[in-house]
């Protein structure tokens, strides 16, 4: 049988996606002439074509389908993520220098939340052939190992971090790859030198890129008061930086996380998506949940996400083969690594990294991605032990 409550979990965090999409949505509705329901059909769309995706993979047969669906994933992805810069402007529409996302009609794609479950399908897949048997080995070993790995994140990295300009995604995907690396059954050594070249890359992806420095600062004059009081006064000083322009898109979702309190103002009453904050209903949909729906309403949302993470390491403990075990542990990581970095990011606790919140956020391309990872695991719970 299939994991019934990852299932009906997932299809929860989707009913609360759709009333939040048309409540938050007020501003840009009005703002670009579209029709009241205009997100709202459009979400709508995307989350019955997911839950049919889910459902129909949760009847099929992983032996024989789980491999096929999951190689198709990663080659077409792949393949996309490379032509992507090279394709007209009129399929691909370059924002502040940005190619994430392909336009047909009146249909947008953003490939990297397929790439995403592609590769985690990849990792598990080639890691259980080729890491897991080597047993007890030395660092030099274990390196000689995860090079190819590291030269395919790499490749992502120069296709979303900067082509793109999405570091959130490549963090998410560069974290995922050395979690799984572990959970295969190789040292924590290799881990913590990987996280030290990782920061050490992320810090210079920051200093190619002026968007990313002007984010660094605006989050840097937001928490330096509270980080500085714990040094020297003398260090203090020379740390402090001095920006007189505000923070605004923070200051507002911290304002309407305040405005929310405890209850909230209620579904429809939330004030700070009247264009105080732009686009709530994707990247800040947790800030306009919170004002909406009041601090009652953000904890059951996390209860949700952190019970659906639950649900998948609990299927992958039950799971006989490496393959499947990774994937699923690979699927948890990307749910809770991506909600993370946004919560985190709308709070002022890290620089924003315009990532959604998986299940929640308004887009399709996250909606049918997490529905076709959601609908694997389910796929290949059939196979765990009772």
């Amino acid at each position: 049988m299939t994991d019934k409550p990852l299932f009906v979990a997932v299809l929860i965090l989707f009913t609360i996606s759709l009333i939040m999409t048309y409540s938050l949505s007020t501003y840009s509705v009005i703002y670009y002439h579209y029709n009241t329901m205009h997100f709202f059909i459009r979400q709508l769309f995307a989350v019955i074509l997911g839950i049919v995706i889910m459902i129909t993979l949760s009847w099929a047969d992983p032996d024989k389908y789980f491999e096929k669906l999951g190689f198709v994933i990663f080659v077409l992805s792949l393949i996309i993520l490379v032509i992507m810069p090279f394709m007209p402007s009129s399929v691909v529409k370059s924002v502040l220098g940005a190619k994430r996302w392909i336009h047909i009609g009146f249909i947008s794609v953003a490939p990297t939340e397929f790439f995403k479950i592609g590769f985690v399908f990849f990792l598990a897949w080639s890691f259980s052939r080729r890491v897991i048997h080597h047993g007890k080995i030395s660092l030099k070993e274990e390196i000689i190992i995860i090079m190819p790995y590291i030269f395919i994140l790499a490749f992502a990295v120069v296709e979303i971090a900067i082509f793109q300009k999405d570091l959130g995604q490549t963090a998410v995907i560069a974290i995922t790859l050395l979690i799984l690396f572990v959970m295969a059954g190789r040292s924590l050594k290799i881990f913590f030198l990987f996280v030290m070249l990782g920061v050490t890359a992320f810090v210079a992806l920051v200093f190619i890129a002026p968007h990313r420095i002007a984010r660094i600062k605006s989050w840097w004059s937001m928490v330096q008061d509270m980080i500085l009081g714990y040094f020297p006064s003398s260090i203090a000083d020379m740390l402090r930086m001095d920006i007189t322009k505000e923070p605004y898109q923070i200051a507002n979702s911290l304002n309407a996380m305040y405005h929310g309190g405890f209850l909230g103002q209620g579904i429809g009453d939330g004030q700070f998506k009247l264009g105080y904050l732009s686009e709530v209903h994707t990247d800040f949909i947790l800030s306009g949940l919170m004002e909406e729906l009041g601090y009652i309403g953000f904890v059951a949302v996390t209860l949700l996400i952190l019970f659906v993470v639950y649900r998948l390491f609990y299927i992958a403990s039950k799971l006989y083969k490496w393959e499947y075990y990774l994937f699923t542990i690979g699927i948890a990581l990307l749910i809770i690594g991506a909600f993370i970095i946004n919560s985190y990011g709308i709070s002022g606790l890290a620089p924003i990294k315009g990532i959604a919140v998986p299940f929640l956020s308004y887009g399709g391309s996250q909606i049918l991605a997490m529905s076709i990872g959601i609908g694997m695991v389910l796929m290949i719970s059939k196979k765990a032990k009772r």
